[in-house]
């Protein structure tokens, strides 16, 4: 069955999309959702709105906020650019993220009229084509699962490896349509409906500002919605109500609870 929908907030329709759900259970910080179609339940409640929508193109790298998305099973989509579809990986093909280097939340990879659009603090823009066919496909490793990549090319090398500084060549790659996704390597059986780009789990990680803003209070520094790296981010709530969400209903897509997310 088709799930792409469209998913639209007050940028694109001056309103914000209301939230309703019918069950319980969810996380406290974030929430991994699987997409689904439901039940209808039997009782929809107004939970919240949505406040924001952010698109990670880059797996570790910065958000782009949009109006809009389309509501895919692998995740959301924007134009050309897609959830976590592009990844730094080592030569041998090993996922390279924010947790072994840490400047790469600080890289923007965008789309344009065609072209990715790769920058960095005291980095020139680097441009290239988004459809590179001729390529090799590199077999990478995602938390030790296999999953396919197309090469982005030399250029996008040099320019990484030289932005983070490493001692050994790091490459980008890019995760095509017509490439079999990941199934999440949890031991829960839920996780089986579905597959995955590069994210750690599920398709989509949602979250409450009002869940951050709590947090932040006891915190000597405080944190931002950005840190946790959510797709939909939800206002108009209480602090940690997202917690009881089993399901939940976004406009015209509906989607369950898969789980918590460690962040």
């Amino acid at each position: 069955m088709d799930l792409r929908h469209t998913v639209v907030d007050a940028l694109s329709q001056n309103k914000k999309a209301a939230l309703v759900f019918g069950g319980a259970g969810v996380a406290i910080l974030g929430l991994g959702l699987g997409y689904k179609y439901l039940r209808k339940p039997e009782k929809a409640v107004r939970v919240g709105v949505v406040s924001q929508l952010l698109i990670h193109p880059l797996k570790s790298g910065k958000a782009v906020s949009v109006a809009l998305a389309e509501c895919q099973e692998i995740g959301l989509k924007f134009g050309e650019l897609q959830d976590r579809h592009w990844l730094v990986v080592t030569e041998d093909g090993h996922m390279v993220t924010g947790r072994q280097e840490p400047r790469l939340v600080l890289v923007s990879l965008t789309c344009e009229r065609g072209h990715v659009c790769l920058n960095g603090p005291s980095m020139e823009e680097l441009r290239f084509p988004v459809t590179q066919n001729d390529n090799a496909i590199i077999n990478c490793r995602v938390f030790g699962a296999d999953i396919q990549g197309r090469d982005c090319g030399d250029e996008a090398s040099g320019w990484l490896t030289r932005y983070l500084e490493a001692e050994k060549t790091h490459r980008l790659v890019h995760f095509e349509h017509q490439m079999r996704g990941r199934r999440p390597t949890e031991s829960d059986t839920q996780f089986l409906q579905f597959e995955v780009a590069y994210p750690d789990v599920a398709p989509v990680m949602l979250l409450s500002e009002s869940s951050v803003k709590d947090l932040s209070s006891k915190l000597e520094k405080g944190v931002t919605v950005e840190r946790f790296r959510p797709n939909i981010v939800v206002s108009d709530c209480e602090a940690f109500e997202e917690d009881s969400w089993e399901e939940i209903q976004i406009g015209s897509v509906r989607l369950q609870r898969v789980m918590s997310c460690g962040r």
